[in-house]
């Protein structure tokens, strides 16, 4: 009788009738966006130091110790900000609406 009772609940949880959407749409998405920006964070982060350690390589090769470690991390930095730029202007969700009538481009 327990065992009965215990498997219909555990069933009727599990359906979860009663829970609603587990993941909520729109701009109150909470931690679901979370992923894009870690992602966005580690490919800049990623283009930094990929371009330094090149830079690094470059000036042991050629006995230049500050030039291309300098240039690569510069180079990094503004690739890995130009992608990550480029993604979050590519995404519908971040795009800035007008609030207003006074807020449109003007023609």
């Amino acid at each position: 009788m327990i065992l009965k009772y215990s498997i219909t609940v555990l069933r009727n949880f599990s359906q979860g009738t009663n829970f609603g959407t587990m993941a909520p749409s729109g701009p109150n998405r909470g931690v679901g966006d979370g992923g894009q920006y870690l992602a966005a964070a580690m490919r800049f982060a990623g283009a930094v130091v990929m371009f330094l350690l090149g830079g690094l390589a470059l000036d042991r090769w050629l006995h230049l110790t500050p030039l291309f470690t300098l240039i690569g991390a510069l180079g990094g930095s503004v690739l890995g900000f130009i992608s990550v730029y480029r993604e979050f202007q590519a995404d519908p969700d971040h795009q800035d609406k007008p609030k207003s009538w006074s807020d449109r481009p003007r023609r």
